[in-house]
């Protein structure tokens, strides 16, 4: 069974900084690109970045220069930093495969960025 497991959310002021991890069980992780997803408030979720086998990864341009995604396929974990955080980067994070999320969603993490 194929779980999903965000943490590292929480509250944090403008221009703070947060990391975000997400552990994989039941899937060959390693063999996976890895995403995570955002959903604010009365907002659709959105692709935040991606991450290849390999490490090569890719940004949404509304993060681009603030966020890094890692990944530890040993540990079967992606990881997302978060930096220069702006208000609205509030939104509920989420991990799951790319380019399509086939997994079931994990209960996600919030993340609140207060101004």
């Amino acid at each position: 069974q194929v779980q999903l497991a965000e943490s590292g959310g929480g509250l944090v002021q403008a221009g703070g900084s947060l990391r975000l991890s997400c552990a994989a069980s039941g899937i060959i992780f390693s063999f996976n690109y890895m995403a995570w997803y955002r959903q604010a408030p009365g907002k659709q979720r959105e692709l935040v970045a991606y991450i290849g086998r390999g490490g090569i990864a890719n940004y949404a341009d509304s993060v681009k220069g603030r966020f890094t995604i890692s990944r530890d396929n040993a540990k079967n974990t992606v990881y997302l930093q978060m930096n220069s955080l702006k208000p609205e980067d509030t939104a509920v994070y989420s991990c799951n495969s790319w380019p399509s999320p086939i997994y079931a969603w994990g209960k996600g993490t919030l993340v609140t960025v207060s101004s």
